[in-house]
């Protein structure tokens, strides 16, 4: 079944007006049908059922920004933004069925909305009383998504959720929401998704990497060298010595310690834990 896009006819009166926006719905609908088709393909030929999470945060990053760029006319962003999500949720659902865990310590609604807003309805939502909880949710399971506010959930008496993080196998960030920011977004709370780390590395987006970092002391000077590379300090704990960096992908490891240890910030331990897309603004 193909679609094209032809030329509206002349329209002249309500009856015609209506007809027209029915005959639409109808190829709308029959569109996700054929995508449907697709997506059961897929699923065949990549055996995508039995291999874990299907999110790949990267080509959903793309998608939604050319959706952004493209759009036009008196539909608001907002509506066609949702609309693609619950698609693209729902649709990697079906190739791999998961769960989305949501930190709520510091209330349920903004990460419900998030949740729902990007992921819909279809996907279930699991809201936790902590971040480390919802981490280990995601450790435990075959390919759940974990969602929380960027800089949150770190008690004074606990080590920064992003501690949890470290180590080989351990659940990664794979990407920042909303991917597409504007003033008054309907689910506009920052947060990062983490899961296990993917299948396939090439799925993964780099263009900012993230590093839970250990220092002795952190100063002024330490703060200028990182934004002299284009970095920032996303998270701290209580004490101020553990910190979670995001700096652009072209930025390795040695670069960052070596910046850091020339400002009297020598890292003791510095650890990648994830990297994401860069952040789209409209």
């Amino acid at each position: 079944m193909r679609f094209t896009t032809r030329p509206a006819p002349p329209l002249d009166n309500l009856g015609d007006l209506r007809a027209e926006i029915d005959r639409i719905d109808a190829e709308m609908h029959a569109l996700l049908i054929q995508r449907g088709t697709i997506i059961d393909r897929l699923i065949a030929v990549k055996g995508t059922s039995a291999s874990g999470s299907a999110f790949r945060p990267g080509r959903e990053a793309s998608m939604m920004r050319r959706v952004a760029e493209r759009h036009r006319g008196l539909l608001p962003l907002d509506t066609v933004e949702g609309i693609w999500r619950v698609i693209i949720a729902t649709f990697t659902w079906v190739q791999a069925p998961f769960s989305v865990h949501a930190d709520v310590s510091a209330g349920d609604a903004p990460m419900r909305d998030s949740a729902r807003f990007h992921f819909g309805f279809t996907v279930p939502y699991r809201p936790h009383p902590t971040c480390a909880s919802v981490i280990e949710a995601v450790a435990a399971s075959r390919g759940d998504l974990g969602i929380f506010r960027l800089g949150e959930g770190a008690p004074s008496a606990e080590a920064p959720w992003w501690e949890g993080l470290v180590g080989e196998g351990r659940p990664k960030v794979i990407a920042r929401l909303p991917f597409i920011e504007r003033p008054a977004h309907p689910a506009g709370t920052p947060v990062f998704v983490v899961a296990k780390p993917l299948d396939d590395p090439a799925a993964a987006q780099r263009d900012w990497v993230l590093h839970a970092t250990r220092v002795a002391a952190w100063g002024a000077d330490a703060t200028r060298s990182l934004q002299d590379l284009y970095g920032e300090v996303v998270a701290t704990s209580a004490d101020g010595c553990r910190l979670l960096l995001a700096v652009p992908g072209g930025v390795g490891a040695k670069q960052l310690r070596e910046t850091l240890e020339r400002a009297g910030a020598a890292p003791i331990a510095l650890d990648e834990i994830g990297s994401h897309a860069a952040r789209f603004r409209v």
